[in-house]
C-alpha cells in the first residue's frame, strides 16, 4: 500500500470537493508517479476501500474521512411517512433501528445478515452500496479484465460459479450488496450532495449502472460528488415484504442468491402492486418483470408463486458453471412470495 495523506472532513461540500475522482475512474488510471497532484478521494467505513487498497488496486494521493459529517448517521421519519437513513448509517445500526424493524423488516433482515458482525458494525450503507464487484478476476490485480480497463471479461469462460446468470454477455459480476436488493424493490431514492452544495436526487434503480451503458463503474456517481443519504417512500396498509437469501454457509459468505419481494395486496389477497427482485443474479439487481406482470392482478396462493417463480428465470443465461442458481432462485422466489403472502417477515 502506498502512502497517503489523511484529512477529515467538516461539511458535506468539502468532502464532495475532496472527492477529485470516483473509485472506478481512480482504478482506471495508472499511479501518479510524476509528481502532480494525484487521486484525491473520500472513506466512510472504508471496508471495500482498504481491501481496494491493499490489493494494489486502486492508489490515492490522499483520503478523506467522513466520519464526523454532522447528520449523515442518523435514521429519521420523512414527511409523508416515509425514512430518511444518512449514508453513514452502519449497517448494525440500521439492523437494529426501531423504525426500520417495525415499516420495513426486509432491509432489516438483510443488513442484518450481511458480512460479519465486525464488519457490520463499521461498514455504512452507502459504502454498502457503492462497494467494487467481488468478481475474483476484477480482484486480482494480475487480470486486467473489462471492468479495470482490459479487453476481456475471464470469468464468462472461467471460475463463473458465483456470477450472474442474466445479462452476463458482456462482464459477468454480480452486484455486491445486499441491501440494494431490498431497497430496490422497496423504490429507495438516493441523494448526492457535490461541492456546490447542489443536491441530485435518482431512483437507485436508475443510479445504478449495467454493463451495456458502462462496464467501469456499477454506478453514476460523480467527481466531487458524495452519496448522503437513501431514502424509502411511504408504505400502504397491505404492503408485504420479505428478504430471503442462500449462501455456502450461514456465516458472512457473500448469497449465492437472494430475492426481495414487496407487493400490496387487497383484503381478498389479490395482488395490486408487485415488485421481484433478484439479487447476486446480475450486475444489477435484476427486476423480475415477467413475475411481477403473473403476480398482478392474482389471488396469491402457491399456483400463482410457481408460475411467477418459474417465469422470472425463463430469460435466464447462466453459464457453464452456475447452472445450480436456477432451481435455487425459483425456489426462494416461491417461498418469499408465499411467505410475504402470509405477512411472516423473514
Amino acid at each position: 500500500m502506498r502512502n497517503f495523506t489523511w484529512g477529515q472532513a467538516q461539511t458535506v461540500m468539502d468532502a464532495a470537493a475532496a472527492a477529485s475522482v470516483t473509485v472506478a475512474d481512480a482504478m482506471l488510471s495508472p499511479p501518479n508517479t510524476n509528481g502532480q497532484a494525484g487521486a484525491s478521494i473520500v472513506k466512510a467505513g472504508g471496508i471495500d476501500l482498504l481491501d481496494l487498497l491493499k490489493e494494489k488496486l486502486l492508489t490515492a494521493d490522499r483520503i478523506t474521512s467522513l466520519k464526523e459529517l454532522p447528520g449523515l448517521d442518523v435514521i429519521t421519519r420523512t414527511e409523508d411517512g416515509g425514512l430518511r437513513i444518512g449514508a453513514a448509517v452502519t449497517l448494525a445500526n440500521l439492523a437494529r433501528s426501531p423504525l426500520v424493524l417495525r415499516h420495513y423488516p426486509a432491509l432489516a433482515n438483510a443488513t442484518a445478515h450481511a458480512a460479519s458482525p465486525q464488519i457490520r458494525n463499521v461498514a455504512t450503507l452507502g459504502g454498502n452500496l457503492l462497494q467494487r464487484p467481488r468478481c475474483w478476476y476484477f480482484r486480482a490485480a494480475e487480470y486486467r479484465c473489462l471492468r479495470k480497463g482490459g479487453g476481456h471479461c475471464f470469468a464468462i469462460h472461467g471460475e463463473n460459479q458465483y456470477h450472474a446468470i442474466f445479462d452476463n454477455q458482456l462482464c459477468a459480476i454480480v452486484h455486491p450488496s445486499t441491501a440494494a436488493t431490498v431497497l430496490v424493490a422497496l423504490g429507495a431514492i438516493v441523494e448526492c450532495a457535490d461541492a456546490m452544495g447542489a443536491a441530485r436526487r435518482v431512483r437507485l434503480e436508475d443510479f445504478l449502472v449495467p454493463p451495456d451503458e458502462d462496464v467501469h463503474r456499477e454506478n453514476s456517481l460523480r467527481a466531487q460528488e458524495i452519496l448522503t443519504a437513501i431514502e424509502l417512500p411511504a408504505l400502504n396498509p397491505g404492503t408485504r415484504m420479505v428478504h430471503l437469501k442462500q449462501g455456502e454457509t450461514d456465516s458472512f459468505d457473500w448469497p449465492l442468491a437472494d430475492v426481495a419481494i414487496v407487493f400490496d395486496l387487497d383484503a381478498e389477497r389479490r395482488c395490486k402492486r408487485a415488485a421481484v427482485i433478484l439479487g447476486a443474479a446480475a450486475p444489477v439487481p435484476h427486476r423480475a418483470k415477467a413475475a411481477e406482470a403473473i403476480l398482478l392482478g392474482r389471488i396469491i396462493d402457491e399456483e400463482a408463486a410457481k408460475d411467477a417463480a418459474h417465469a422470472a428465470l425463463a430469460d435466464a443465461t447462466p453459464l457453464h458453471k452456475n447452472g445450480y442458481k436456477l432451481p435455487l432462485f425459483e425456489t426462494l422466489i416461491r417461498r418469499a412470495i408465499l411467505r410475504a403472502a402470509a405477512d411472516l417477515h423473514a
